[in-house]
């Protein structure tokens, strides 16, 4: 039987694209420009990371589509707008990869992933002359998310000699910073509380980075933990023909307590 399935490719994408932003094209899809976009890019790669943790590839195949759509929707905003040209942005990455991966595309060595690493940031530093007199701070986005700049800033720090030597030492600097918490709250002061709390939180983002684990990830993954345990909650108090208003914080526990024993056994199981 002949497959009469239409085939696409990056093209494809291009082509469609042009047609929604020509003369007799869609008439939202024209308004939009870069600025009014860039929120959209910023949701659709955290609905991607969403789907990589959680290994949907289905759903990972989706939303790495949309990654590509509004990045190349906003690359073709700018050519229309005679800025830079589709073309430039293919360009620019690719000379970057062969530029930053000399070990590949010429004849200098690097073995191992760290050697990779010292070479990228010196490449960066000494052939693109990416310097920031100031400050090594200079380098960082502004609009980051507050925890991945946390992380970023640390990372930052550690490569400039500026890090713990254990994790013990580490470890002891937040419960400095919980008992200074505990001090602020017992003064009163709503300013050094909300200070305090900062402090906690860098200090875990320092932890984690210093454990090699990606505290965004790994509060994402404890996000949806707490959901799917809210949701049990849910499910069994309306069972029983009540609100969760209406039931003591005492049998509410006993269910979260039902909630993590089932998340538990399933994950066991799922693992075998």
């Amino acid at each position: 039987m002949e497959n009469n399935t239409p085939s696409y490719d990056f093209n494809s994408l291009i082509e469609i694209l042009n047609t929604l932003l020509g003369p007799n094209g869609c008439p939202w899809d024209r308004e939009q420009t870069p600025d009014s976009l860039k929120e959209n890019l910023i949701e659709e790669a955290y609905e991607c990371f969403d789907a990589i943790i959680e290994n949907d590839y289905e759903h990972a195949c989706e939303e790495l589509g949309d990654v590509f759509l509004l990045a190349a929707f906003i690359s073709m905003i700018y050519e229309k707008q005679d800025k830079f040209s589709m073309n430039d942005v293919f360009k620019s990455i690719c000379e970057k990869l062969i530029r930053r991966h000399p070990h590949i595309f010429s004849d200098t060595k690097a073995g191992t992933s760290e050697e990779v690493k010292r070479q990228w940031e010196d490449i960066k530093l000494h052939v693109e002359g990416r310097i920031h007199h100031d400050s090594v701070m200079d380098s960082l986005a502004k609009h980051f998310p507050p925890l991945l700049k946390a992380y970023k800033i640390q990372k930052k720090a550690a490569k400039n000699n500026f890090e713990w030597d254990t994790i013990d030492e580490v470890i002891s600097k937040l419960d400095e910073e919980v008992d200074e918490l505990k001090q602020a709250v017992l003064n009163k002061s709503d300013e050094n509380i909300e200070e305090e709390i900062g402090d906690i939180l860098f200090t875990i983002v320092n932890i984690s980075r210093y454990l090699k684990v990606d505290p965004s990830t790994a509060l994402s993954k404890t996000n949806s933990k707490f959901i799917d345990r809210f949701k049990y909650i849910e499910c069994e108090v309306k069972s029983q023909n009540k609100k969760m208003s209406e039931m003591s914080l005492e049998h509410l526990d006993k269910l979260w307590d039902e909630a993590k024993l089932k998340q538990n056994t399933t994950d066991i199981d799922q693992s075998n």
